[in-house]
């Protein structure tokens, strides 16, 4: 008998895992795959790999700007994926290691509920006080007469070894766009149809726009609007039909879709009375709590933005309540990154949602070309953008896009965190020269507007 059994080894199943073992509780995890799910194996760190790879390609072409003559040798895709999947195999030793360390035994298979407080996973029953599932998510492509066989998954693509000529990449999600930047920076004619909702529809519409024009520059084709209406082979490459404005049709070497929905399949579910919507996310309350006493989720098998970092700390909200706890996880809070080129990092409310919130904002832009560092060193795109409770000050959200988003927006989580009016932000200081300068200075901006 155990205090928790978890169902899933991903972000959120692992950090439930350790914080009930934390806690003093006797825990099991059970994963079907490999440990660390998605995000380890075929997502975040994966892409990261591939990321650093055309930063590094896109630094030697442009070495002439900073009278460095270099030339790349050549590309080698192969070895990309190759060193892709040593450091997930490292990140997996790594983990298999702290929870060997911590006792929680691990348990490979599918899990099924059984009942309340019980999990099948083959002709075994596990029992325990209670229950987190943490089952992930999985590729969720459009239903498009003939996609199925042209299709490459988002996560399959990052174990490619070659560089297809000509891509068409599916969606207008943060994967979409980091997986477009890869293929361009690495030679591809890359074609991006983000679909009727277009680019990033859930970020600030500057955010979009700062992105779109960024991958423009870059030679990325991205038609607004568009999205797939029916895929045919022809000579061996795939024309795609795509609706929209214009309905243009395109010819490539590989399709390309990033796409999730939440993995709740064969679960059993239903026999147990766990409650789904509409797109097959597990319902929970604000304390991560299905319609089941007991029985808890957390991650993407619940929906919302499937973020690994939002992830972990639902799974740590998860095992503190499932263990008698009485912690609740707000979305509000939850950063967001996108590692293209450039980077993106968001976190709070987008100037339209604060409107649509009967807010009174008040705004403040810096743009990275006016900062000393971006200046020097040749990386222009992008700005700081402020949104401000207009008659207190509260900053309800930051969206970065520019180089070193994803870190910069660390900085302003804390602050939104620690309830810093723009004023407060504005009498900082920063070292000089760095990117965190265009915080304060958006800060400044939004005190002047």
């Amino acid at each position: 008998m155990h205090d928790l059994v978890v169902i899933g080894a991903g972000p959120a199943g692992y950090a439930a895992a350790l914080r009930a073992s934390d806690l003093g509780g006797s825990v099991a995890l059970v994963e079907a795959g490999d440990l660390g799910g998605t995000c380890v194996n075929r997502g975040c760190i994966a892409t990261m790999v591939w990321l650093k790879a055309a930063e590094v390609l896109r630094t030697v072409q442009g070495a002439g700007a900073f009278g460095i003559g270099a030339a790349v040798q050549g590309v080698d895709p192969a070895a990309v994926a190759a060193r892709k999947r040593t450091v997930a195999e490292g990140i997996r030793e790594g983990m298999a290691a702290v929870l060997g360390g911590r006792g929680i035994e691990v348990i490979p298979g599918e899990a099924v509920l059984a009942g309340a407080g019980r999990v099948r996973v083959g002709g075994r029953v596990i029992e325990a006080g209670a229950v987190v599932i943490a089952t992930g998510s999985r590729p969720d492509l459009p239903a498009v007469e003939g996609l199925e066989p042209a299709v490459i998954p988002a996560e399959a693509f990052l174990d490619a070894e070659e560089i297809p000529a000509a891509a068409l990449v599916l969606g207008g999600g943060p994967w979409d766009v980091e997986v477009a930047g890869i293929l361009r920076a690495f030679g591809a004619e890359v074609h991006l149809a983000p679909g009727p909702e277009g680019l990033l529809p859930r970020e600030d519409a500057d955010t979009g726009q700062r992105v779109a024009k960024a991958l423009f520059d870059q030679g990325v084709r991205v038609l607004p609007g568009a999205g797939p209406a029916r895929v045919e082979a022809r000579g061996g490459r795939w024309a795609v039909s795509l609706t929209g404005p214009g309905a243009p049709e395109v010819e490539v070497d590989a399709v390309v879709a990033g796409a999730r929905a939440p993995r709740t399949g064969g679960l059993g579910l239903e026999a147990v009375g766990v409650e789904v919507d509409g797109r097959g996310a597990v319902r929970v309350d604000g304390r991560l709590e299905t319609s089941v006493p007991g029985v808890f989720a957390a991650g993407d098998v619940t929906g919302g933005r499937m973020l690994s970092h939002a992830a972990s700390a639902m799974g740590r909200v998860a095992a503190e309540n499932a263990l008698g706890g009485s912690r609740t996880f707000s979305e509000l809070r939850v950063p967001r990154g996108i590692w293209g080129l450039p980077e993106v990092g968001s976190v709070g409310l987008s100037e339209e949602e604060a409107e649509d919130e009967g807010i009174e904002v008040v705004l403040g832009e810096a743009a990275y070309a006016a900062n000393g560092l971006a200046l020097a060193r040749d990386e222009l795109d992008g700005a700081v953008k402020i949104v401000a409770d207009g008659r207190t000050g509260e900053v309800l959200g930051v969206h970065i896009v520019g180089p070193g988003a994803t870190e910069l927006v660390g900085e302003a989580l804390l602050a939104m965190d620690l309830e810093a009016t723009v004023a407060e932000l504005a009498r900082g200081m920063r070292l000089h020269p760095t990117f965190s300068e265009a915080l304060v200075e958006a800060a400044r901006a939004a005190l002047e507007g």
